[in-house]
C-alpha cells in the first residue's frame, strides 16, 4: 500500500474535465532505461535551442539515463540557485545513507523525582491530530498514542502526577539558517527547526489556510503532550528543557513513517520542514552535528561517494537558502542515478516527484497549455521557486520511449522568471522522436 498524506495536508485532486485525457506514467522509470532509440543530440539541441531563445539566463541539461551520455547542454556547468530542487540532493543522500526503511523515534523516558522527559528524535511528522479513517492515509507518528502508552506505564507504576520536561539535544545550532530570508518563518514557509515539534509547529494545525508557526516548537509540543497525558488520567504540567539520561527507563515510543515515505512526501509536497529533518538524519548517520552546517556537509559527503557530488554546494536541506548553488549537470546526474536500476534504494527520489499536469507542484495550470501539454502525464519532476528563480529537474520518456533525465534552471534572482518556460523545454524533450 502506498502511503499518502492525510486529508488535512493533501492538495485537492485536479479537475481534468476540460483537457484531453492523457495517460499518466506513474512509473516513468519502470521499463528498461535503454528502451527506444537514443535521440540524436543535434536534433534535440535544435528543438531546445529554439525553445530557450536568446538572452535567457538559463542553464539546461539532458542526459540519457541508460548510458549517462549528455545529449544537450546549455550553461550546464554554471552554478545556479536550485531553490527546492535542492530537495533531490537531500532525498537521495538520505536514502543512500540511512536507508529507505529508517524511522525516526519520539520517546518518553523517566526522569528524576516526578519528572518524565519527552525526547525528540527529529520526526517532522509527529502529530496530535486524530488519524484519518482512510486506510490509504499514512500513519504518521501520533502524540495521542504516545500519551496513551505513557499514561498506561505511569499508572502501572502508581504515578498519578508528573512534570513533562523535554529533550531536544538531538539537534544542534540555530532554528533558522543564517542564509534564510527573515520572512520565511513569520510567513509560514518553515517552522524553526527543532528535534521536537508537533504538527509542523503550526499555530492552528487543523486549519490548512493558516500558515503561522509557533516561535518555540519544542515547548509547545511538551505543553500539548502534558494536556494529552491529563486527558488519559495522569495529571501533568509542562516543564523545562533538559537532557535525558542515556539509560533512562522508556515509558513509551512512536515512530515516523519509513524514510522512503518521508522522501516521497517532501518531494511531492515540497515540504521544507520534512526536508530539513531528513537532512539532519544524514548528519546523525555520518556522526556530524545535526545542524545546518553538519547536514549540508553530510549530504555532500554522501553525494560525493555516489559520484554525483561535483557541482553541489548547499547551506540547507530544503532549498530555501538563496545562497545554495548547484549546476544543472549535477542535478541531472542525481536524477539519472536515482533512476538507475542498480540503485533501487534511491527510487523514492523518483516516485516522489510530481507528475506533470496532475500532482503536487506540477498540477494545473501547469502543463495544460498548448506549448507544454505534450509533457502532461509523461514528465515527472521536482520544481523550485524563489524570487527571480525557477527550476525543474526530473525524468521523461521521449516519443521513442527513451528515458531521459533533465535539469532546467532559469533566472539569477534579479527579475521576473516564468516557470512555463521550463515546462515548454520538458515538453519538447517529451515530443522528441528525433
Amino acid at each position: 500500500m502506498k502511503l499518502t498524506p492525510p486529508r488535512h495536508l493533501s492538495p485537492q485532486p485536479p479537475s481534468v474535465a476540460a483537457r484531453d485525457v492523457v495517460r499518466v506514467s506513474a512509473e516513468v522509470h519502470a521499463a528498461e532505461p535503454g528502451t527506444g532509440r537514443m535521440p540524436d543530440a543535434a536534433a534535440l539541441a535544435g528543438r531546445l535551442a529554439g525553445a530557450i531563445g536568446r538572452g535567457a539566463e538559463i542553464g539546461a541539461v539532458v542526459v540519457d539515463v541508460a548510458t549517462g551520455r549528455t545529449l544537450f547542454q546549455h550553461g550546464g556547468d554554471r552554478p545556479a540557485t536550485p531553490a527546492s530542487t535542492t530537495k533531490l540532493a537531500t532525498g537521495a543522500a538520505a536514502l543512500a545513507s540511512v536507508g529507505p526503511e529508517h524511522r525516526i523515534a519520539t520517546r518518553v523516558v523517566r526522569g528524576a523525582g516526578g519528572v518524565i522527559v519527552l525526547v525528540g528524535g527529529g520526526d517532522p511528522t509527529l502529530t496530535a491530530l486524530r488519524a484519518s479513517p482512510d486506510e490509504d492515509s499514512p500513519r504518521f507518528a501520533s502524540m495521542v498514542d504516545l500519551a496513551r502508552q505513557t499514561a498506561e506505564s505511569l499508572k502501572k507504576a502508581g504515578v498519578a502526577q508528573v512534570q513533562v520536561d523535554y529533550d531536544v539535544s538531538a539537534y544542534q545550532g540555530p532554528g533558522a539558517a543564517p542564509t534564510w530570508k527573515p520572512n520565511y518563518i513569520p510567513d509560514g514557509e518553515v517552522a524553526p527547526v527543532s528535534a521536537l515539534t508537533v504538527d509542523r509547529g503550526k499555530v492552528a494545525p487543523q486549519d490548512p489556510t493558516k500558515r503561522a508557526r509557533v516561535p518555540d516548537p519544542a515547548a509547545v509540543a511538551a505543553a500539548k503532550f502534558a494536556q494529552l497525558l491529563s486527558k488519559n488520567g495522569v495529571s501533568a504540567k509542562a516543564g523545562r528543557k533538559t537532557t535525558a539520561p542515556e539509560d533512562a527507563e522508556e515509558l513509551g515510543a512512536v515512530q515516523s513513517p519509513p524514510m522512503s515515505v518521508l522522501v516521497e512526501y517532501l518531494l511531492t509536497e515540497s515540504d521544507n520542514d520534512v526536508a530539513e529533518a531528513v537532512a539532519r538524519q544524514v548528519a546523525m548517520k555520518r556522526g556530524l552535528p545535526a545542524s545546518f552546517q553538519g547536514a549540508a556537509q553530510a549530504v555532500h559527503q554522501v553525494l560525493a561517494e555516489l559520484g554525483v557530488g561535483e557541482g553541489v554546494t548547499v547551506n540547507d536541506g530544503s532549498g530555501l537558502s538563496p545562497k545554495n548553488r548547484i549546476t544543472p549537470i549535477a542535478l541531472a546526474r542525481i536524477v539519472s542515478l536515482a533512476a538507475d536500476e542498480e540503485h533501487p534504494d534511491l527510487r523514492p527520489t523518483i516516485t516522489g516527484m510530481p507528475v506533470a499536469g496532475f500532482s503536487g507542484t506540477l498540477g494545473p495550470p501547469r502543463y495544460t497549455g498548448q506549448a507544454s501539454r505534450a509533457g502532461a502525464g509523461l514528465v515527472r519532476a521536482k520544481t523550485g521557486t524563489l524570487a527571480g528563480v525557477s527550476t525543474l529537474a526530473g525524468l521523461v520518456r521521449d516519443a521513442d520511449g527513451r528515458l531521459l533525465a533533465f535539469a532546467f534552471m532559469l533566472g539569477d534572482g534579479k527579475g521576473y522568471v516564468n516557470p512555463l518556460t521550463l515546462d515548454r523545454l520538458a515538453a519538447e524533450v517529451a515530443r522528441c522522436g528525433c
